[in-house]
């Protein structure tokens, strides 16, 4: 199998893993969710029922039920990459010139992401409770498009704050709720966001930085070993000048595991990026992703072509209706409000 085709493969399984992940994990309208969805109806005429319903109850496990599979996964990559990066790239950075410190710096963002990470897992995201649920009426008032007065949880059997939602997974209300976290098994709410977008930005730093130091390394061993200026002699015995495919291919030859891992980091890299930057975008709007991909959609149900009415509430997904300006928006996340510190 030549290296075309190998890494083809690779390309291939890395963006079916990230496909069925944004499909399961509450996001369907991403672009990869519908490819995945489309390709779904072409071949499912040809799966037997009985292989359907066995990888439909295992999403069903995976996505939608509280498990620790993608904690372990989350954890299995990390190690791997870790020990791939201390086992060979640490020692020819270290060699080629590299400074300690900056070698240094993937472990220091290691011990950070970890700290959020388990912030990320173990804090309650704002679990609406018989006791809180006085006070969480009085954080947020009542948009009258997305959340309305008066609607009750059929399962909690509480009024429902605004920005609020139960949670299918979780089976909880949780206050300005954001999404439902596969990685972190956790929901994102009030009470954690903050480290939630504090812990993107740590994975994708740590990614890029890594990626860099990888890149830095083997850019070093093309220029050091006069790559760049050799010649090879093709099949009609004619030397030529390497080019970039064929550094490449030498490259995977000598270093098959750190090519892989190279490529794994910028796929993460750039998944977290725009991911972190939409999050964050968000947070400078007042909004959450939860609203976002309701208020898409969302009209007013007396906003009709000739009806004459003016909803003065109508929902702007690109502005949320809670936007309070930048400054308070991003002390909402770090301070969440509570009712007795409520800002009108």
């Amino acid at each position: 199998m030549d290296f075309l085709t190998l890494f083809g493969i690779y390309v291939a399984v890395v963006l079916a893993c990230i496909a069925l992940v944004c499909k399961y994990s509450g996001h369907q309208q991403t672009p990869l969710g519908q490819l995945l969805d489309t390709i779904t109806g072409v071949v499912s005429p040809w799966i037997p029922q009985c292989l359907q319903n066995i990888c439909y109850k295992t999403t069903h496990r995976l996505f939608h039920q509280r498990n620790n599979f993608f904690l372990y996964v989350h954890l299995l990559l990390e190690v791997v990459v870790y020990a791939e990066f201390s086992h060979e790239v640490f020692g020819f950075c270290l060699d080629m010139g590299t400074s300690f410190f900056s070698l240094c710096i993937p472990y220091i963002l290691l011990a950070f992401k970890s700290y959020l990470f388990y912030l990320c897992c173990r804090r309650d995201p704002g679990t609406l409770t018989k006791e809180n649920h006085t006070a969480q009426l009085k954080v947020y008032q009542y948009d009258e498009n997305l959340f309305q007065q008066g609607i009750r949880c059929s399962t909690c059997q509480l009024v429902k704050p605004a920005r609020s939602k139960h949670c299918r997974v979780c089976n909880r209300c949780v206050q300005r709720f954001d999404h439902h976290c596969v990685w972190v098994n956790n929901c994102i709410g009030a009470q954690n966001t903050r480290y939630f977008l504090l812990y993107l930005l740590s994975v994708c730093t740590m990614a890029g930085d890594i990626a860099v130091l990888t890149a830095d390394m083997l850019v070093q061993t093309v220029l050091r070993t006069g790559l760049l200026h050799a010649q090879y002699i093709d099949e009609q015995g004619e030397q030529k000048p390497v080019g970039p495919l064929f550094i490449i291919q030498h490259l995977f030859l000598t270093f098959p595991r750190i090519v892989f891992m190279l490529g794994f980091l910028v796929f993460v890299f750039f998944l977290l990026a725009g991911y972190s930057m939409f999050h964050m975008y968000l947070a400078l709007v007042n909004q959450t992703s939860n609203e976002w991909f309701k208020g898409k959609g969302h009209s007013c149900q007396h906003c009709h072509p000739h009806s004459g009415h003016t909803c003065r509430t109508s929902y702007n997904p690109f502005r949320g209706f809670y936007h309070r300006g930048i400054l308070k928006n991003l002390g909402e996340i770090f301070w969440p409000l509570c009712a007795k510190k409520k800002d009108n």
